[in-house]
């Protein structure tokens, strides 16, 4: 279901994280203001209708609960008039700016979701990025945060400057153990006049590329969801600003899909090696509507079977559950 995205840019960070240009990573530049936020929601009213009740009103961007106080409940008192016609209001903060006093005045003005951008658990690699907290920061707060009856999220960056796959891995299993109801996954891009831009330019850091950055995030998709965490985003969203902006890393506009395509193909492997099929005509049924998906972004997973030696046929079976497989020979 869609949200009311209000971004507030960069707007109470109290440092620089040294992959970070909200800016281009957003595309938004200003701060808005009481009129923007019910501009924005009185829009999206008329686009959602009764489908409202299931959204939220999410302020995204910045650190929510960082900004200037007065700032931060001006924004929240713009929502008051519209906030009956919404399940709740979502926000992102950092783990360091969490405490029961703030908590209480989310949930007063009836923020219902909080996610955290936590990024890594492993210390040495937030410090490293200039986070300015600590993966313990990401537990208190994060408990807390249960403790009042919100909805938890957290945020990962896979690829950071001084991490790897298996201190990633570690990081999903640190959030898996907190709990959370929702996980977002962004796999490291590097921005123009970035600290990580300075150190990619000078050769001391190279991020994933696009594909190492789909076998890893496809491999975290699958530890969360057996968790039973939903992941809600993988990849940074798709814009001009960013693409004109970013020098390296792991972005593709459609790089969920390629995650999905990831596991499919894992999937298909799997089968028919517990099959024990190793060439020839193959029919392999995956649930309905998501044909694209286990063929692959330009049959990339059809064509590297058909290397392998078998001629597959695609078809849907309403039948199976999430990205489950089934195959028989031709």
């Amino acid at each position: 279901m869609a949200n009311v995205a209000i971004f507030v840019p960069h707007n109470g960070c109290p440092n620089k994280c040294s992959f970070c240009d909200q800016r281009h990573i957003t595309g938004f530049l200003s701060q808005p203001d009481e009129n923007d936020v019910k501009n924005a929601i009185e829009i999206a009213l008329s686009s959602l209708k009764e489908k409202s009740f299931e959204s939220e009103i999410a302020f995204f961007g910045g650190s929510f609960t960082a900004i200037d106080r007065k700032y931060m409940l001006t924004l929240l008192e713009s929502t008051k008039p519209y906030i009956h016609n919404f399940k709740g209001i979502r926000i992102s903060t950092r783990p360091d700016c969490i405490d029961e006093d703030v908590l209480n005045i989310l949930k007063s003005y009836k923020v219902t979701s909080i996610e955290l951008g936590a990024q890594s658990m492993a210390d040495s690699v937030l410090l490293a990025n200039e986070r300015g907290h600590n993966a313990e920061s990401v537990k208190r707060a994060s408990l807390l945060i249960k403790s009042k009856g919100f909805s938890l999220g957290l945020q990962m960056m896979t690829g950071l400057y001084k991490s790897n796959k298996e201190l990633d891995i570690y990081t999903a299993g640190e959030f898996i153990g907190l709990n959370p109801d929702t996980v977002r996954i962004y796999p490291t891009v590097v921005l123009k006049n970035t600290t990580l831009a300075a150190l990619f330019e000078k050769g001391e850091y190279t991020p994933p590329n696009v594909e190492d950055s789909v076998k890893l995030c496809a491999e975290l998709i699958e530890m969360f969801e057996e968790a039973g965490i939903k992941v809600i985003r993988v990849g940074l969203h798709d814009s001009e600003s960013l693409k004109s902006n970013m020098l390296s890393g792991g972005f593709h506009p459609a790089f969920r899909e390629l995650c999905e395509s990831q596991i499919y193909y894992k999937n298909i492997i799997s089968e028919l090696n517990t099959q024990n099929i190793t060439e020839g005509k193959i029919i392999v049924y995956v649930p309905k509507g998501h044909l694209s998906k286990a063929i692959g972004q330009k049959g990339t997973n059809k064509n590297n079977l058909i290397l392998s030696g078998f001629t597959p046929e695609f078809r849907e079976n309403d039948t199976l559950a999430l990205r489950q497989v089934l195959i028989k020979k031709g």
